[in-house]
């Protein structure tokens, strides 16, 4: 079809400016759009500079004080992203995505995807293009920032969250999407972790699993071990195979093989792998599809907090529920050990962050936080002032006070004039080695003489800071980057009795972070208590933002493979 030219001067732009329809231009954009559902083709069109200046305006008006959105327009000369008839890749690249919003578990109706492809098909004048034209860049916009670095704003649910969430500038992202593969670039915007590809197939795994009907009847009984048989390792039996610990069976008695699978189990869930289905190993069979898919849903969104946050080559890496510190160097656990972590209460939670951990103090003293003196030390003082003679109680000038001669009684947590601190010794509160990254929160790794609490399953004992099961294991592991010995270097710090400073030759990242789903080494997701209920606080904001559980969208059909 040839469309007509007038001697008037004529401009004709896609991405180098605004184009407008004549009539019959239009009325082909729109016959095309609708016989292919949008995205539709392209085709050649004529503008004239009235029109165009109308476009403009009301680009410039519609994008009104957003500075990203006014701000590229403008520098572009109000050409189209979305609208003009060379923007069909664009298009096509952006409908594509946020059709597939939900392989992210994000809030799918904030991008409103089927209401722009409506309006599309009902553009009549330069104005409602435009419009048109802002409003698919800011739904872009919102879909590139959820996918990339998360829809919900961590602080805001949790104050223990206090993870800097590397948002990207919106104005540069327009800039480099205009100039990009569209497909490309919207594919790069999640993680592109591993991990984050194995918790998607996670997530279509457990639809599939709950549009099935889940993994059996729940197992009534508080306690199963060996030997046992009825009804109840019937169900225990059932559901360990339909989650994949075990084959298929008949036997109704608790055997090694059930007990093996029990075992695996427990492993990939926290708990102590003594292959007696006990009460909290019940309690966690007995978890749905459903259940396991919030917290796997609630991983993905964790991960796009931290997308773009450098891990590191070398980094620690600390899973508050799992209660492991890992040495991680180039993508392996090269030391690994078991952690204590803040009590659940509300001031004593661990908080979530990353960091640059700079150096190890050895034999180090313990001055008591502040907190921890008027809270605790104060009352038991007040009652007994020869109380907690480990302790040495100092005055403003630093020197030491007699306690005996102290009414402290007349004192509340607010004129408290002392401070209390712990030489370096073997029973000090902070064991022998502390682990130091400065931050506002004053937590840090550290040894500790409780060695008992690293054998209970949940480890919720300390105020905040992560108490560390290897200590010495952990400083050798540490320092084999910066000497030929580390054990030794190690040691003669440790044998001098007093506290010393001992910095690490390269600052290593620390993350502390909080995982209930993560993907092992094969790719099978372990699971973890929500000890903080962090988790669950997580989810009702993802569901009020928006986000549903699809329990039936995979039933019956073959899981497709995870795309970006």
């Amino acid at each position: 079809m040839a469309l007509t030219h007038s001697r008037r001067q004529r401009r004709t732009r896609s991405f180098a400016g605004p184009s407008v329809w004549s009539p019959a231009g239009r009325a082909l954009f729109l016959a095309l759009a609708l016989a292919s559902g949008l995205p539709g083709g392209t085709f050649a069109q004529d503008v004239l500079p009235a029109a165009a200046d109308a476009f403009s305006a009301a680009v410039a008006d519609a994008a009104g004080t957003d500075a990203a959105l006014s701000g590229f327009y403008r520098a572009h000369g109000y050409a189209t992203l979305w609208t003009g008839p060379a923007d069909a890749a664009r298009r096509g690249a952006l409908f594509a995505a946020l059709d597939r919003a939900g392989d992210h578990g994000l809030p799918v109706s904030r991008y409103d995807a089927a209401g722009l492809k409506a309006r599309f098909a009902h553009v009549a004048t330069e104005g409602q293009r435009a419009r048109l034209e802002v409003a698919v860049s800011r739904a872009f916009l919102a879909y590139a920032s959820d996918v990339q670095t998360g829809f919900l704003v961590p602080a805001d649910i949790d104050p223990g969250i206090v993870r800097a969430v590397p948002r990207r500038d919106q104005r540069a992202t327009l800039d480099a999407f205009a100039a990009a593969d569209p497909a490309q670039f919207i594919a790069g915007l999640p993680p592109q972790a591993p991990e984050y590809a194995e918790l998607q197939r996670a997530r279509l795994a457990l639809i599939d699993a709950a549009a099935r009907g889940g993994w059996g009847p729940k197992i009534a009984a508080k306690k199963l071990k060996p030997g046992d048989e009825g009804e109840a390792v019937v169900a225990l039996r059932d559901r360990l195979v339909a989650e994949g610990y075990m084959p298929s069976s008949v036997t109704a008695r608790f055997d090694e093989q059930i007990q093996a699978a029990v075992q695996r189990f427990q492993t990939d869930n926290g708990l102590n792998a003594d292959g007696v289905a006990g009460e909290g190993t019940i309690a966690e069979l007995n978890r749905d599809p459903e259940d396991r898919l919030k917290s796997v849903l609630v991983a993905m969104e964790r991960m796009r907090w931290m997308n773009g946050t450098p891990l590191g080559a070398r980094h620690v890496w600390v899973n508050l529920p799992d209660f492991t510190a890992k040495i991680v160097d180039d993508g392996k656990v090269t030391f690994q050990t078991t952690t204590v972590v803040g009590m659940n209460q509300a001031d004593r939670r661990s908080p979530e962050f990353s960091d640059l951990m700079q150096f190890m103090v050895i034999n180090p003293k313990w001055s008591v936080p502040r907190s921890i003196t008027v809270k605790e030390y104060l009352p038991m003082l007040q009652k007994n002032p020869l109380a907690a003679q480990q302790l040495r109680i100092t005055d403003r000038q630093g020197r030491t006070v007699d306690r005996t001669q102290v009414d402290f009684t007349q004192f509340t947590p607010q004129n408290f004039p002392f401070s209390l601190s712990q030489d370096p010794s073997e029973a000090n509160a902070l064991g022998l080695v502390k682990f130091m990254f400065p931050n506002p929160w004053n937590i840090y790794l550290h040894d500790t003489p409780q060695k008992a609490l690293f054998k209970k399953e949940t480890r919720a004992f300390s105020h905040g800071c992560i108490r560390l099961g290897e200590p010495f294991g952990f400083a050798y592991t540490l320092l084999a980057r910066q000497s030929d010995d580390p054990e030794k270097l190690f040691k003669s710090h440790l044998s001098t009795r007093r506290e010393s400073t001992l910095p690490l030759a390269r600052p290593v990242p620390v993350h502390l972070v909080y995982f209930t789903a993560w993907p092992d080494a094969e790719g099978r997701i372990d699971y973890r208590r929500d000890i903080y209920g962090r988790d669950a606080r997580i989810f009702e904001a993802m569901q009020a933002a928006g986000v549903l559980l699809p329990t039936v969208e995979a039933s019956g059909v073959a899981l497709p493979a995870v795309q970006g």
